[in-house]
């Protein structure tokens, strides 16, 4: 009757990953992102976080290609998630590309697509996290004002 049928669990899957990424960016801009910082040869580099994964995460930071090195593929990253002002939990990460990307704002920066050391013990943290990043996109709600919670 008709060439398309509507895969209702594929779309599902695209609308909490959608939703994920979103909470990922509300977090990493107002919380997580503005601690995170590169622990490189005794020089700390403030990033922003874009995208985490338990395998990995993609990182930003400024650039200007006439001043700043670029980070070689598979260079050894130790990294500081904060998560107050003071404590942070320790996650070495390898970069596997790095690519330049203009932002919004009009400004150069570095991306770089990083993969975790999960031999780490500090990696348990980190991995719990994502889980419940996850979690959150997949079974938190929009509120639009209603008057009555609704639990499913």
């Amino acid at each position: 009757m008709t060439d398309k049928v509507l895969d209702f669990i594929e779309k599902r899957k695209e609308n909490v990953e959608a939703k994920r990424r979103n909470f990922e960016r509300i977090l990493f801009q107002n919380f997580l992102g503005a601690y995170s910082v590169i622990d490189q040869a005794g020089v700390i580099y403030p990033i922003n976080l874009v995208d985490i994964s338990h395998d990995g995460c993609l990182i930003q930071l400024p650039w200007e290609p006439s001043r700043d090195p670029k980070f070689e593929d598979g260079l050894e990253i130790s990294m500081r998630m904060y998560f107050t002002k003071a404590s942070y939990v320790p996650v070495i990460v390898n970069v596997k590309y790095g690519r330049e990307h203009i932002g919004k704002d009009g400004n150069t920066y570095m991306q770089y697509g990083c993969e975790f050391d999960k031999s780490l013990p500090s990696f348990q943290v980190m991995n719990n996290f994502i889980d419940f990043m996850y979690s959150f996109a997949e079974h938190s709600a929009i509120d639009r004002g209603d008057q009555k919670v609704f639990f499913y």
